[in-house]
């Protein structure tokens, strides 16, 4: 794996909220580094998906490859593009396969 980018296991419990409800909690978070910010990745096995709705948008990443969107939808409303995955990551960061990871400005990641 590059320099620029480390991925290691995060310690402790992480939960992720949204809109008040828990959608997941997990042990087996992710820590990825990416030239000095960090994202907790959480494996999808962990997570509430019946919550997410997989959107069209899409991101490209010349480190980790191509990115899918998906939508929190909740009773009271729904959160477009908040998460992010990536089905087929590049082989240096293999890791984050079946992860999850979110926009912490709209949804709540925290560690207990």
């Amino acid at each position: 794996m590059s320099d620029y980018i480390t991925i290691q296991k995060a310690d402790g419990k992480w939960v992720v909220r949204a809109g008040g409800a828990v959608l997941g909690e997990t042990a087996d978070a992710l820590e990825l580094t990416e030239g000095g910010h960090k994202t907790i990745y959480v494996p999808r096995k962990d997570m509430a998906m019946a919550f997410l709705e997989p959107t069209d948008t899409t991101s490209h990443c010349p480190h980790k490859g191509d990115a899918s969107y998906f939508s929190i939808v909740t009773k009271s409303n729904t959160i477009k593009d908040a998460v992010w995955s990536y089905e087929a990551p590049k082989d240096d960061v293999a890791q984050i396969k079946d992860h999850l990871a979110f926009y912490t400005n709209k949804v709540t990641v925290e560690q207990l």
